[in-house]
């Protein structure tokens, strides 16, 4: 019978330390920018991941708008443009990193 392994710390705080923020709904390829519909406030500054079946890295929020307007922090229920580093699909997840 095998033998039950726990996680690894590592493997715990990176589960604890994500939050789901929201979702990605559009994705305009040539200026590398993701409509989100956000379930979690966001700013300017917050480390995040996105993550879908084919998509999986991490990066620094640096640029967001509200139509066509630069902001600093995005609401809970509102849809920003966010400047991305990698390409992304629609229904990829958006987690800010804690």
């Amino acid at each position: 019978m095998a033998k039950k392994t726990k996680p690894a710390e590592s493997e715990k705080k990176e589960l604890a330390e994500k939050k789901l923020v929201g979702t990605i709904t559009h994705f305009f390829d040539k200026i590398s920018v993701a409509v989100v519909e956000l379930c979690a406030d966001l700013k300017e500054g917050d480390k995040i991941a996105i993550e879908g079946p084919q998509t999986a890295f991490e990066q620094v929020v640096k640029s967001m708008q509200i139509e066509h307007a630069p902001v600093k922090l995005a609401k809970k229920g509102q849809s920003i443009g966010l400047k991305v580093e990698q390409p992304v699909r629609v229904k990829d997840q958006v987690f800010k990193i804690e």
